[in-house]
């Protein structure tokens, strides 16, 4: 009896062989799309203004990232949980203004000031935690609502006025302290007079994350719980209390952001944190396409700040209008993003 059977064989090399060189190549776009726009970006800025890549420039997008960067973490953290911390510009604003009403007001202590401002971020963290997890409400709307109540909270102590040296208050009394130089030291130090401090943080704290969220227990139960968190808690994880945790470390991280403002600007600026949450927010949703991870990261929310820094010190050094320089850097970011998951998504089909 005649078998079929090697001529079934012989066909599968040929399909085999083909499909890996296109996937290969897809998958490559996939992984790398958004740090090819970045290097192209890059290219473009050096060639028309060569001062982008002096050092001292470099540094200073970096410096400038840096704060943006760690409120996406924080954000990324709550993301990979299942949720959505919106609230984390208006916990750095209002974290800023506690860290200035403790110097200038209370006449309190650098280290003072940066606990307060931490002990700030823990309880936000557990108010949000506790709206979403005991009371029901979901991640959105309520860290929606503390956004507004942080806010509005900041602006009562001073009666809506910036704080420095010499604000007279709602009482009428002036504030006479003043911001000590190891407090400013946070903001403004350099290491060897080359690398910013906030610089320095950033990476210590990119690097923590990503060892916590890619290689402990919590960070794969937090994951676990974003992907499931029916199955999660059927399987005995506490998922309350992580998801609580999650929204703790995004405050705590989002309060250190403000402690950072503060010290960089010294006073407390009633106007800060505005723009925050968005570019914390795209820094996040850009870590998703880098490397192909299409999951929250911490090391792509990294990269994304830095993303969005590169983009914004290029058009200004190339004197772009402002009032253009959201829409080029929205039409960017979805060029990329669309380019980076059409080129997974259609790969992903074929395969």
């Amino acid at each position: 009896m005649k078998s079929t059977t090697p001529s079934v064989t012989t066909n599968v090399p040929a399909e085999s062989t083909a499909r890996p060189r296109s996937g290969s190549l897809r998958e490559h776009l996939e992984r790398t799309g958004i740090l090819l726009v970045l290097a192209v970006l890059i290219v473009v800025f050096a060639v028309r203004e060569p001062a982008f890549l002096n050092v001292d420039n470099l540094l200073s997008i970096l410096q400038a990232v840096s704060i943006v960067a760690l409120l996406g973490i924080g954000v990324t953290i709550t993301l990979a949980a299942g949720g959505f911390d919106l609230s984390v510009g208006s916990v750095a604003a209002t974290a800023q203004m506690v860290a200035s009403y403790v110097l200038i007001v209370w006449h309190g202590g650098a280290w003072s000031a940066v606990l307060a401002c931490l002990a700030f971020g823990v309880v936000a963290g557990l108010f949000n935690g506790v709206l979403i997890t005991r009371l029901r409400v979901p991640d959105q709307l309520a860290t929606l609502g503390t956004l507004f109540l942080l806010a509005g909270l900041q602006l009562i102590p001073t009666g809506g006025r910036s704080l420095a040296t010499g604000t007279v208050l709602p009482d009428g009394t002036e504030a006479t302290g003043s911001f000590p130089d190891l407090f400013l030291a946070l903001g403004r130090s350099r290491l060897l007079d080359i690398v910013p401090l906030p610089v320095l943080l950033l990476a210590a704290l990119t690097a923590v994350a990503c060892f916590v969220m890619e290689a402990t227990r919590w960070g794969r139960v937090i994951y676990a719980i974003g992907g499931n968190e029916t199955a999660a808690r059927l399987a005995g994880a506490p998922t309350a209390r992580y998801r609580i945790a999650a929204y703790v470390a995004s405050s705590t991280i989002a309060a250190l952001g403000g402690v950072l403002i503060a010290a960089r600007v010294g006073r407390g600026d009633v106007s800060a944190g505005h723009s925050l949450l968005l570019d914390a927010v795209t820094a996040a949703l850009v870590g998703y396409a880098v490397w192909g991870a299409k999951r929250p990261n911490v090391l792509g929310t990294v990269v994304g700040a830095v993303f969005v820094g590169v983009l914004l010190n290029g058009l200004t050094m190339l004197n772009a209008p402002y009032y253009m320089q959201d829409f080029i850097k929205g039409v960017l970011l979805v060029f990329a993003l669309a380019f980076t998951f059409s080129v997974g998504s259609r790969s992903g089909a074929r395969g």
